[in-house]
């Protein structure tokens, strides 16, 4: 084999050695996520209201007309009811969690 022969392969080798770590390397960036919230990182999301309960669920009557948020994120100090508690940790982890709303309108 001459020199020139041996260069190119070790060219070759080289670029196509760069093209799948630059690939490997791109493809890692995609596939992580890219917003971790609580529920990923501690396994749970409620993690202080009634937690000795099977299942936590809340009944509420709104007669005639009115408007409820209710929080969806279990942060809130006013649970079930939304303290805004949620913006704290959209900030924080690039999250768009939000109340639920209920409005209820007045029987035509």
């Amino acid at each position: 084999r001459s020199i020139n022969q041996s260069i190119n392969q070790s060219s070759m080798k080289f670029l196509l050695s760069a093209l799948l770590l630059s690939q490997a390397a791109a493809f890692t960036f995609v596939a992580q996520p890219r917003v971790e919230t609580r529920l990923f990182e501690k396994g749970r999301m409620n993690e202080k209201i009634d937690l000795e309960s099977e299942k936590v669920a809340t009944m509420e009557t709104i007669i005639g007309k009115g408007k409820k948020v209710y929080c969806r994120c279990w942060e809130s100090g006013t649970w079930p009811l939304c303290d805004g508690s949620h913006m704290a940790h959209n900030e924080a982890t690039g999250d768009n969690v939000g109340p639920l709303i209920v409005t209820v309108k007045p029987e035509e």
